[in-house]
């Protein structure tokens, strides 16, 4: 009997809920407009229109919504296929749950209504009204951050951004210094950094040709290295950059050598603005960062530093009620194994489907741990004596940390040592 009542109260509950969110809109979101899809509970079209990408666009749709019964307590949800952009920021302001839907799943429940396979911007409105309308419960709203948190998101991904763009500008000038510089790349191979340190931009500036570096003087070298901010060992280290660039190398014709000089100084300007770009941006993270009162949360796990846990914090965001559980969490870092059992095959593999830019910080964050932390690198060398290959250890250590991380930010609690990592052995190595 009180199997039968509870399921008679959810019932009355979703009936009482349809009719309070009696309307569901959809939105095919486009780069100069937008077609809007309102549908009530039995799936029938109360109203359609295109708007625009402007305030006035915006004011029609609100006048749309009013019409259609929104303005109670529970505003009208709204459906569209992105996260991003003025539109979704105005909605979200509105107090209203706003659902980013994925284009393929778009795609899939679009074939749930024709098998004909025809698409519209007005067709794909009304399909993602009927995803709220039928599967609402299935979906989540975007998550309630703070405004602070979705700042730190911006300057963290475009951090991330900057340093992939400087990787690949690196990759490319040291690719072309292989071709008629070898000296250069011989000065600063064993340099932290390479030719990313602004000493090796100085000399690479001032000699863009092996010709030009031999005729460097050591006043010259002097001057360059100061010029970049060194202060000891000045001497020492001109002499050393004499020496390497008045060796005996391989040489391109005279007329390559310098059509091959301008080119590198062509990408050598890209790098600095790329490494100026990374540098300003990791001062902006970290000085939001270090506003944010989850900020000694995360950053008391091992391995955790301040730029890195400003990347964790952007995409896990601070609205607690994002993720129901520590499992949620680790299926969206993707470092929770995903299982595709048919049949008598079964097989348990590590997801490809998840937030790239939350899996590449976990990826430093485990690899930093396992110094940081006696109990990360014990955890660690007891996958890789199951069996593991170093990804799958490290992506099970970044699994357990993440896990503490979420009770840590549920509880308020700052890291244990003691309480994350039991281990009897573990303990005694922390002890030493």
């Amino acid at each position: 009997m009180s199997l039968l009542c509870a399921l008679n109260s959810m019932k009355a509950t979703h009936q009482r809920r349809n009719e309070i969110l009696r309307v569901f809109c959809g939105i095919d979101w486009a780069e100069d407009h937008h077609d809007v899809a309102l549908v009530d509970a039995e799936g029938k079209l109360v109203a359609k229109r295109r708007i625009g990408d402007d305030a006035a666009g915006f004011a029609a749709l609100l006048h749309l919504l009013a019409v259609a019964g929104d303005g109670g307590e529970e505003p009208i949800p709204v459906a569209i296929e992105t996260s991003r952009g003025l539109l979704v920021a105005c909605l979200r302001a509105t107090g209203r749950d706003v659902f980013a839907i994925n284009p393929m799943a778009v795609s899939r429940y679009r074939d749930r209504h024709s098998v004909a396979r025809k698409k519209s911007d007005a067709g794909d409105a009304l399909v993602l009204a009927h995803i709220l309308r039928t599967d609402q419960h299935a979906h989540r709203p975007l998550p309630a951050d703070s405004d602070l948190a979705q700042a730190i998101a911006v300057l963290a991904r475009a951090q991330q951004d900057a340093v992939w763009d400087r990787t690949c500008a690196h990759n490319k000038l040291r690719s072309l210094l292989r071709e008629y510089y070898p000296g250069i790349l011989a000065a600063f191979a064993d340099k932290r950094h390479g030719l990313l340190r602004p000493d090796a931009r100085a000399v690479l500036a001032a000699a863009s040709t092996p010709r030009a570096a031999a005729k460097l003087t050591k006043t010259q070298l002097r001057a360059l290295l100061r010029r970049a901010g060194r202060q000891r060992g000045v001497d020492a280290e001109a002499d050393r950059l004499q020496a390497i660039l008045r060796a005996d190398y391989l040489h391109q014709p005279q007329l390559v050598e310098d059509a091959l000089g301008r080119q590198a100084l062509a990408l050598l300007r890209q790098l600095t603005a790329a490494c100026a770009n990374a540098d300003e941006l990791a001062a902006a993270v970290i000085e939001h960062f270090e506003t944010h009162p989850d900020a000694p949360i995360i950053t008391s796990q091992p391995g955790l530093g301040v730029l890195t846990g400003a990347r964790v914090l952007a995409e896990i965001g601070d609205d607690r009620s994002r993720f129901g559980d520590a499992r949620a969490l680790k299926a969206y870092a993707g470092s929770a194994p995903v299982t595709r059992a048919s049949g008598k095959s079964l097989a348990v593999m590590h997801r490809r489907i998840k937030n790239d830019r939350l899996a590449d910080a976990g990826y430093l964050w485990a690899f930093t741990a396992l110094t940081a932390s006696p109990g990360a690198r014990a955890h660690y060398d007891r996958r890789r004596q199951a069996g593991d290959h170093h990804a799958a250890a490290q992506r099970n250590l970044f699994n357990r940390l993440i896990g503490c991380l979420h009770h840590c930010l549920v509880t308020g609690q700052p890291y244990e040592e003691t309480i994350a990592f039991p281990n009897p052995q573990t303990n005694q190595s922390a002890a030493a």
